[in-house]
């Protein structure tokens, strides 16, 4: 079974987010996050969740890629027990048990969209409000092709 861990190629994520993902901390899209959108526009940190952050099912912070790794039945169960107690304090769930199968569909869900690929495979979220709604989109980047100089941030020093 598979999954997606954080990554940070660079110190960004630790600049644009409000709360960073912790690197190798499994994520999730993490979509729901905004099913209750207003009209007004997001600005700042809060867009760049919406437009391009992944959710650590740890900290519950963000990260903008995320690498395909091998996950244990153990761990997963741990991290949907994680997701499903974060429903109940951050998003008002009756509890645990009422949440789990809510968590355990995000959770498989990410599983899903990780099963196709090699591992090491680099993933990125994009988000856009439609008039239907949030829409997400997924671009990889399989490990050969991954070279890390297409997320470097170059610039001159002076």
């Amino acid at each position: 079974m598979q999954l997606a861990r954080a990554v940070h190629l660079d110190e960004s994520d630790t600049l644009v987010f409000e709360r960073p993902a912790r690197t190798g901390e499994w994520c999730i899209p993490g979509g729901f996050a905004f099913a209750d959108l207003g009209p007004e526009p997001l600005e700042g940190k809060a867009k760049q969740a919406f437009s391009n952050g992944w959710l650590g099912v740890e900290t519950f912070g963000r990260v903008s890629i995320v690498a395909i790794a091998r996950i244990e039945a153990a761990e997963m169960a741990r991290l949907i027990d994680n997701l499903a107690r974060h429903f109940v304090e951050a998003y008002g769930a009756p509890d645990v048990e009422s949440a789990r199968p809510v968590a355990q569909e995000q959770v498989e869900d990410m599983a899903e969209l990780c099963a196709d690929h090699d591992q090491n495979t680099l993933l990125a979220v994009s988000r856009e409000m439609t008039g239907s709604g949030v829409r997400e989109t997924f671009r990889s980047i399989p490990a050969p092709e991954a070279d890390l100089s297409q997320f470097a941030v170059h610039g001159d020093a002076e």
